[in-house]
């Protein structure tokens, strides 16, 4: 057995999964981004940066990926911000049966959210919110 890396492959399942989903379009997310356009409309999600540490075992390969997605909005409150956080918790946050079909040649074990924090920006219209995510995964043989 060969150890690969899943980092690219949970990427890509959350992007797929965030960005078809009719709820946050409805909640105003114009886009999901890895990097976003100089010319992109606000509300939009970016998928952040992301620490990967192997989780091995005997006979087995793991990883534990820490994911953070950001959550930028025009808004003087928090309030779209933070819905937008709680449709981005309520499709990861131990849902990782959504991801695993997803993700070639690894499994998902788990998917926690550790944190979500509101962040104000200088600029009093917009507002940041930060979410990060621990993703357990092995390596399917």
């Amino acid at each position: 057995m060969i150890s690969s890396s899943p980092v690219h492959p949970v990427q890509v399942g959350i992007y797929d999964l965030l960005s078809g989903d009719a709820t946050l379009t409805a909640l105003g997310v114009e886009g999901v981004y890895d990097q976003v356009p100089e010319s992109a409309p606000m509300d939009y999600i970016r998928i952040g940066d992301h620490l990967s540490i192997p989780d091995n075992a005997h006979g087995r390969f793991g990883r534990e990926i820490t994911s953070t997605i950001h959550v930028w909005t025009r808004a003087r409150g928090n309030a779209n911000g933070q819905a937008i956080a709680a449709r981005i918790i309520a499709l990861l946050d131990h849902q990782h049966g959504d991801l695993s079909a997803l993700v070639d040649g690894h499994r998902i074990v788990s998917i926690r959210l550790e944190f979500d924090q509101a962040l104000t920006d200088p600029n009093p219209e917009i507002r940041h919110h930060v979410l990060r995510f621990r993703i357990i995964t092995d390596q399917e043989e």
